[in-house]
This record gives structure tokens, C-alpha cells and sequence, in this order.
């Protein structure tokens, strides 16, 4: 019957097959690994400290630009931050395939900023919140992107926002827990995940990443997902303010990262190898990878945002574009003001460049026209923007140039 074919297999795994979940009390691993994340926890912290809230707020929209680049990059789908700026002002490309990208990268985008502005707190690791982050996701993407092949089946599929798969899957070599057990396995995942202290929840990011992964609890996505929820966790734990991000380290690394899951992967090598079913060392280098590569990034982004080294750079392209033109005289200072200020009233502006308010309004709307100036509206304070088109001239090396 149609009913008994289109059934969700369960064929009553356990739950012991993902574990270890977390590396115990007793691990050896242990030790040098929670001295990794509290130097994590340290290096966040400083250089959140260290960026005046304007400053940071700017930043954490170009970030997130960087974080959809680098996140799909690593599925495949290259779309630089330049395109995903113009998606998120509406500006598509004609080509079919590119808008099908730009597409996906915005619905990314504001999945993070909904993320980044507390949607998510304290939910990341439940159920509930996981559904919500691929419902939100795959919502707003093209029917083009909601199809994935099944190369056994020779047929294309539709992917459900929100919805759980119905089907076997295979990851690499490893074939994924049965559909029905699915549920269980979630269930069984946020007991674990989802109530943990800070330096634990620290800590088992990593663990929480793959685990995910190995579960594979949706037809398509799943990289997306675990790597958004990720960077929720350590938000919420670092209260980084969304200022860097890990999801560049591991495009970066890509070929590593792709190891360190498969390695994952396997199963227990032997007495010294934990107690769980899986691999305990295995996972105990996947932290300690991803873990080494969050503090990479905080360091890359804290020498990128030195204050002096950030403020040349952006003086000197404001002299290079008020030298051809570009820009109307005095709007280096604008930008310099706001470097140390982080915010600064409109009606200051004036007064500050010792000029008519209409110039000192000419000035202003030329910054704000190259995204260099950022407010909340026309009468709100006026913050430093990071867009995308300067900073490989104000950020260089935070992702590559936009071919031309």
C-alpha cells in the first residue's frame, strides 16, 4: 500500500551509538583543551572590549556578510559579500543562477542577523530552535535550491523548511541514523547540549557541530544549520557582539575541517580510545581544531581592527577620493570622528568641520551614498559603516576581491 511505502523507516537505533558526547570529567583530554577555551574566552572578550560600540555595530553587519560568503563557500556556492550587499538592497543579477545565489546568501544573512539580534538566545541547542533556523533559512530560498539528488533513487527531491527528513542519507561513507530514529536522537542531543555551563557549553561546541551533523536530521542544509548554530552558541557564550567569525577559519581550513568530520566519523580504536561507540581522540582533535581556529580569527580581527592601523587605512582612502573628487573636502574628519566616538549627532557635524549646515548635510550624504556612514534614521546618530565594496582598502584580507 502507498501508506506502508511512504513510512518512516525507524530501525531502533540507539542512542549510545553517537556517543561520547562531550569529552568527561576523567577524559585526558580534557585539561588542555578547557585551557584552550578559556583563551578563547579571554581573547573574545578583550577584543569586544576593545571596539567602541559604533564602531562594532558597523562591523558586525560586514562580518555577517563574510560569515554568509565564507559558510556557503564551503558548500560550494561562491557569492561574494559585494553581491550579497546588493541582494540585501534588492539589486539582483540577471542571471538566473547568480540570483538564485544571491537569494540564498540573504536568506543566510538574515537568518545570522536574527540570530545576532537574540532570537535565538538560549534555544540553540533545542529542537525547537534547530527546526527554526532551517525553517527561517529555507523559506526564503528559490524552488531551485529546494531540490537535492538522490543518486540511488535517480530522483530530485523536495526539501521542506522546518521539516525532518523522511529518507536515508548518506554523509561520505557514513550512513545516517534511520528517519524515524531521527526524533530520538534530537531528544537525546539537547538533553546533553542544551544545559550545560558555560565553560562545558564552551567546550562542546565542536562536539555539538558534528554530532549534529552526524544526525543529519534534514534532507538538505544540515551544513548550514550546524555552523549558524555554532555561531549562536558561542555568541551567547562569549558575547563576541557577532565581531568575528569561525565560519572564515573553516572555509579557510576547509580540507581539515572536512577530515576532522569524517574522523569523527569512526568508530572507538580501541580500549584507550573513551568508552563511547565513536571515536573519543577523534573528537578531542576536532575541538581542539576548532577551537584553535576561533582564536585565529579573534587574533585576524583584532589586527585588522587596530584602532591606528584601521584609522590609516580608512584616512587614507577618504584623502584619495577627496584628492580625485570623490568625495566633498573635510570628509576624512567625519570618519575620524566616528573612529574615536563610535556615534556621532547629525547636528554636531557642522560644527565639528567648521562649516554651513548644508555643506556639512553634502558631506554626510555623500559618506552614507558609499556606505561609509550608517545611522537608524534620518535623525539618529550617525555610526561607521563597513561596506563590503571598500574593505579589501580598509580590511584587506578579510575575503577576497571580487572578480572583475
Amino acid at each position: 500500500m502507498k501508506e506502508d511505502i511512504n513510512a518512516v523507516t525507524d530501525r531502533g537505533e540507539s542512542t549510545a551509538r553517537m556517543e561520547p558526547l562531550l569529552l568527561g570529567e576523567t577524559s585526558r583530554h580534557r585539561g588542555p583543551l578547557t585551557d584552550r577555551a578559556m583563551d578563547l574566552v579571554s581573547r573574545s572578550a578583550g577584543f569586544r572590549r576593545s571596539l567602541p560600540e559604533g564602531v562594532r555595530a558597523g562591523l558586525a553587519d560586514l562580518v555577517r556578510s563574510m560569515n554568509c560568503y565564507y559558510s556557503n563557500l564551503i558548500e560550494g556556492h561562491d557569492t561574494h559579500p559585494v553581491e550579497i550587499e546588493r541582494a540585501l538592497r534588492g539589486d539582483y543579477s540577471s542571471d538566473p543562477r547568480k540570483r538564485d545565489l544571491q537569494l540564498e546568501a540573504r536568506a543566510h544573512f538574515e537568518v545570522q542577523a536574527w540570530i545576532d539580534g537574540g532570537g535565538l538566545e538560549g534555544r540553540a541547542a533545542l529542537v525547537a530552535g534547530l527546526v527554526e533556523i532551517h525553517r527561517r533559512f529555507c523559506e526564503h530560498l528559490p524552488e531551485e535550491l529546494l531540490k537535492v539528488e538522490d543518486p540511488r533513487a535517480g530522483e530530485r527531491l523536495d526539501v521542506v523548511p522546518g521539516a525532518l527528513r523522511d529518507r536515508d542519507v548518506m554523509v561520505g561513507r557514513h550512513l545516517a541514523v534511520s528517519p524515524g530514529a531521527v526524533p530520538r536522537f534530537l531528544d537525546r542531543f539537547e538533553s546533553v547540549y542544551a544545559r550545560l555551563g558555560r565553560t562545558d557549553a564552551i567546550l562542546s561546541v565542536a562536539a555539538a557541530h558534528h554530532r549534529l551533523l552526524w544526525i543529519h536530521p534534514f534532507l538538505d542544509g544540515n551544513g548550514r544549520v550546524a555552523r549558524l548554530m555554532s555561531h549562536a552558541m558561542l555568541l551567547e557564550q562569549l558575547d563576541s557582539g557577532g565581531a568575528w567569525s569561525v565560519a572564515r577559519g573553516l572555509a579557510r581550513r576547509v580540507t581539515d575541517y572536512r577530515a576532522h568530520l569524517a574522523g569523527c566519523d569512526l568508530p572507538r580504536r580501541n580500549d584507550l580510545d573513551g568508552r563511547g561507540a565513536l571515536s573519543e581522540e577523534a573528537l578531542a582533535d576536532f575541538t581542539r581544531f576548532f577551537l584553535e581556529t576561533c582564536i585565529d580569527q579573534v587574533e585576524f580581527m583584532e589586527a585588522l581592527v587596530q584602532p591606528e592601523r584601521l584609522r590609516t587605512r580608512i584616512l587614507i582612502w577618504a584623502e584619495e577620493e577627496m584628492r580625485v573628487g570623490a568625495l566633498p573636502a573635510k570628509a576624512g574628519r567625519v570618519l575620524e570622528a566616528l573612529l574615536y566616538r563610535g556615534e556621532l549627532p547629525r547636528g554636531e557635524v557642522a560644527g565639528l568641520l567648521g562649516t554651513t549646515p548644508r555643506h556639512a548635510r553634502r558631506i554626510v550624504a555623500a559618506l552614507a551614498d558609499r556606505g561609509a556612514l550608517v545611522s537608524d534614521g534620518h535623525r539618529a546618530p550617525l555610526r561607521l559603516g563597513f561596506p563590503a565594496a571598500l574593505a579589501g582598502q580598509w580590511m584587506p584580507g578579510l575575503f577576497p576581491e571580487q572578480a572583475a
